[in-house]
């Protein structure tokens, strides 16, 4: 008896690697197989392009907002200032204290007490509506997009002499490090004939970009004293910002947090601020991979069409195969190999041409600006200032292995029916 090949023996690739290749006789076939290949290398290439652009604009994202925002804000549920008066404050007295139990919290990073007003800011005859930040130098220092802005201006360690604002806020004023602006606040000090507003004049002494378009518009910090002074909060805060080790499991501390400040505490953390729209990208996501999955598989479907006319076109070498002892195993895994060369070789194609599109995004984003005449990113509506990619191996990974499943599957079916071919009925008319 005669012993039986291996499966993908060397032999096998040889022929399925001629066939493949086969352009005389066989020219439709390999027009179809360049489709094939080209359709899953476009394929690939766009779904790791897609996935490493959305991993980066949510990592940019998320960035920005624990980068510039307290992860945790410690806010006190009103409380009466004196009993029986039916005034009621949300003011933290003793927020010195609350913030020293909750600095002892282990994985907490830092906490600061802050104080949180809105004023209007203007320079000459210009003028703008600011979110201004109470705060001590030594936490504005602990803010990571603040106190290490690649495109800040001034030095921070003169904090304590002025105010530090943001670029695009500046930018709108004409406000240079060194100018000095006016704040104007309408709950200034109170006397018998009522609230006046309180004018003061500040120096910027820093200018910061905190990566995000919103925060550079509104955002302005003065030293926590002043701000304690200007907006009526003499010995008192109106938060704690606290920062954790893992901003992405900030639910972890909330009870711990909550326990220290003690009765009263109300807690909002910045996944209650932008969690919603997280959520939604994370749809995003599944869908463009649905969509881009899909088109995957209809370039793979080209892989059957190719196989289907190999099969009819190579059926008078099938018959001689099997009359020399080819098992229809061995026919098999033949056309089964010359449909996995295209998804191998389409896969791979596609995964270098993905790869080199995340990593040059810079580059193709200025050119397709230039193209456009610029405008196609605008800051103002999606918050960063620019398209970031982030490669992922989990997403590579999820690409390739799609890929490479699909080409396989639909190669089955046309290697099953060549393989089943009677080689009696291959070659009665040869």
């Amino acid at each position: 008896m005669a012993a039986r090949t291996a499966p993908f023996s060397r032999f096998e690739f040889v022929i399925a690697w001629r066939y493949l290749r086969a352009r005389r006789a066989e020219g439709g076939v390999s027009v179809m197989t360049w489709i094939s290949l080209i359709g899953i290398t476009l394929g690939v290439a766009a779904l790791i392009a897609t996935l490493a652009v959305r991993a980066g604009f949510r990592a940019e994202f998320v960035g920005t907002i624990v980068g510039s925002n307290p992860q945790i804000t410690v806010y006190s549920a009103p409380t009466e200032v004196v009993e029986g008066s039916g005034v009621y404050s949300r003011l933290i007295r003793d927020y010195a204290e609350r913030t020293e139990r909750i600095k002892a919290i282990p994985g907490v990073v830092s906490a600061a007490p802050a104080v949180r007003g809105q004023a209007m800011v203007s320079f000459g005859e210009r003028s703008n509506v600011a979110d201004v930040y109470g705060l001590a130098l030594s936490d504005l220092k602990n803010i990571p997009n603040i106190a290490h802005s690649d495109d800040a201006q001034g030095d921070i360690d003169d904090f304590g002499e002025g105010i530090a604002m943001g670029i695009g806020m500046a930018r709108d004023l004409g406000v240079s490090v060194g100018d000095t602006i006016k704040l104007i606040s309408p709950n200034g000090a109170k006397t018998p004939l009522g609230t006046s507003p309180r004018v003061n004049a500040y120096k910027v002494v820093y200018i910061f970009s905190a990566g995000r378009y919103d925060i550079d518009q509104t955002r302005l910090y003065m030293p926590f004293r002043e701000a304690q002074s200007y907006f009526n909060r003499e010995g008192g805060a109106d938060e704690i910002d606290v920062d954790v080790t893992d901003p992405e499991k900030v639910e972890n501390w909330e009870t711990a947090i909550s326990d220290a400040s003690g009765p009263g505490t109300l807690l909002w953390t910045w996944k209650d601020a932008s969690g919603s729209f997280l959520r939604a990208l994370t749809v995003e996501d599944n869908v463009m991979f649905i969509i881009l999955s899909i088109l995957v598989l209809i370039a793979s479907m080209n892989i059957t069409s190719g196989l289907i006319m190999l099969v009819k076109n190579k059926g008078r070498d099938i018959g001689i195969l099997r009359t020399m002892g080819l098992s229809q195993g061995s026919i098999l895994r033949v056309f089964f190999l010359c449909g996995a060369f295209t998804g191998v070789i389409g896969t791979l194609a596609g995964l270098t041409l993905g790869v080199l599109f995340a990593l040059n995004i810079d580059s193709i984003m200025s050119f397709v600006n230039w193209l456009n005449g610029g405008g196609v990113w605008d800051p103002s509506i999606r918050g960063i200032y620019y398209l970031p990619a982030k490669l992922q191996l989990w997403d590579v990974i999820k690409a390739v292995s799609l890929s490479l499943v699909l080409s396989f599957v639909v190669t089955i079916f046309p290697a099953r029916r060549a393989a089943r071919m009677n080689p009696v009925e291959a070659l009665r008319y040869e």
